[in-house]
């Protein structure tokens, strides 16, 4: 697994500001300037570290709704480039190890380059959690996002 603190560089304490941490991350020019220009619409004295505060939580919180131990039911929907090495391959590989958590799969050409694979998930929750993360992770894979669910069983219905 890679180092989460690789594109960070040293971080310092802010002196007057309690626990806060000054850090910087590395991210490509077009993506920071989308980011401020969203920043910049919501107004009300919002600021980047605001922003990247408040997705810092909502990550958190997503992940403490992970559920390992019941069944889940969800989808999982990537945006990839499908010209991108052998990214093809390595995506139809993960899959196949995951034969009996997916259900269905839908393919959809974008463009030239980018492709559109909606997967509909149902398993152990740490399974369905694992295939998702081993699919998001690997190059290529510009977005992606798994919504997931405890099924009817798992919740006693």
């Amino acid at each position: 697994m890679s180092d989460p603190h690789a594109d960070a560089h040293a971080e310092t304490r802010e002196p007057g500001h309690g626990d806060l941490v000054r850090f910087s991350i590395t991210m490509p020019d077009d993506l920071l300037r989308a980011f401020d220009a969203q920043i910049a619409q919501r107004g009300g004295g919002a600021n980047r570290s605001g922003a990247i505060r408040d997705l810092v939580r909502a990550y958190l919180v997503e992940e403490q709704q992970r559920t390992p131990d019941v069944e889940v039911i969800g989808s999982l929907t990537m945006i990839y480039d499908h010209h991108t090495g052998d990214l093809t391959r390595r995506l139809d590989e993960v899959q196949h190890e995951y034969t009996a958590e997916i259900v269905s799969t839908m393919h959809v050409h974008l463009d030239h380059h980018n492709c559109m694979e909606i997967l509909a998930l149902k398993g152990r929750g740490e399974r369905v959690y694992e295939l998702a993360d081993r699919l998001l992770t690997l190059r290529g894979v510009a977005h992606g996002k798994l919504a997931c669910a405890a099924t009817g069983s798992s919740l006693g219905l």
